[in-house]
């Protein structure tokens, strides 16, 4: 039996990739990125004297703003489009605003408020008492999507695949767009009812504040929703069964969870591990629901995270679609995959 089992897990290679990538990519992931501390602050100085103030501030506040003739608004302005996370108002007293719709940044920056301008007043925008649940339920919406898009879709689509009925599917005029939007049209009915559901509970029972507009709220979550979905829909089109669509969603998720920003701050991690969470959907719904909920962000502000989901949503679709094709495209020919075929009895 032991002979046997070895025997069987040399053949299913992907399972051994997963017991041994997993624990591997978790270290990796946890080393470089799991990091409360950033040592990088994009800091605004404005006001009379902002030069000078710029630059007698220490490393870890690096100036990406300086402006002698600025203001307290523009500076509110410059947090709110999230081009600054603190902000120096030089003056008698300066005032330093410090954006708490970022936690872990916001706790640095005041752990550090001794090395900023003496007799400074310190205020928290967005998220005065530094509320965990403020910032962790907008993230929150964008992983339960990601769940049931990637996960419940996939497997619903390779449960088709398993009692044959996509080879039915295969022989009917239907092209294969039809098919996937045929497909995924429940599943994103049900996306957008849970969506709805945990906004309205994160609203009411977490006191979460809720002050920008909902078309934008709602642009996207439907972009993010199409990205998400077609996610599901390409990791069926190479799965063959659900265990492999499982795995798959699994090596999905983790990366997401990890490295969108949704935990751990981007600024945190390792530049060899933070280009990862750019290529991530999570991280730019994450930035838009944060922007959307605690600042109410502009559309212009948020334009940047939002057009680059719409590319995803499109690139996704596109290669699921594709890959679609391709495995119909023998079926709806009458031709017969290598592989297919049982061999004759004996």
């Amino acid at each position: 039996m032991i002979v046997k089992e070895f025997r069987q897990m040399r053949r299913d290679r992907r399972t051994v990739a997963l017991m041994v990538g997993l624990p591997v990519m978790l270290l990796i992931v946890f080393g470089y990125a799991a990091r409360f501390d950033v040592s990088d602050i994009a800091t605004a100085v404005v006001g009379p004297n902002a030069t000078v103030v710029a630059g007698g501030l220490p490393s870890t506040f690096d100036v990406v703003v300086t402006d002698p003739a600025g203001t307290k608004d523009q500076a509110v302005r410059l947090l709110t489009d999230s081009k600054a996370e603190v902000a120096i108002v030089t003056g008698s007293p300066p005032t330093v605003l410090v954006d708490g719709t970022q936690l872990f940044i916001a706790q640095s920056a005041l752990r550090r408020t001794d090395s900023l301008p003496a007799g400074a007043q310190v205020e928290v925008l967005f998220n005065p008492d530094l509320s965990t649940s403020a910032v962790m339920v907008p993230a929150l919406i964008g992983l339960i999507l990601l769940f049931v898009g990637t996960v419940i879709t996939s497997l619903g689509v390779v449960r088709e695949r398993e009692q044959g009925t996509l080879e039915q599917l295969a022989v009917t005029p239907l092209r294969s767009v039809d098919v996937i939007v045929g497909k995924i049209a429940p599943y994103f009915a049900v996306a957008v009812i849970d969506m709805t559901v945990i906004t309205t509970v994160g609203i009411l029972v977490f006191d979460v504040p809720f002050r920008g507009s909902v078309l934008l709220f709602a642009a996207f979550a439907l972009v993010y929703l199409f990205v998400v979905l077609g996610l599901g829909v390409l990791i069926s089109t190479v799965s063959k069964s659900q265990g492999e669509a499982i795995q798959l969603a699994i090596m999905v998720l983790l990366p997401q969870v990890m490295l969108s920003g949704m935990i751990f701050p981007l600024d945190s991690m390792a530049a060899g591990v933070r280009w990862i969470g750019y290529l991530l959907p999570l991280t730019y719904f994450v930035m838009g629901m944060r922007g959307v909920f605690l600042k109410g962000s502009s559309a212009g502000a948020l334009a940047w995270p939002l057009a680059i989901l719409g590319l995803m949503a499109a690139v996704i679709f596109v290669l699921a679609i594709l890959r679609f094709r391709r495995d119909l495209a023998p079926k709806q020919t009458g031709e017969i995959e290598p592989g297919e075929l049982e061999p004759l009895p004996a």
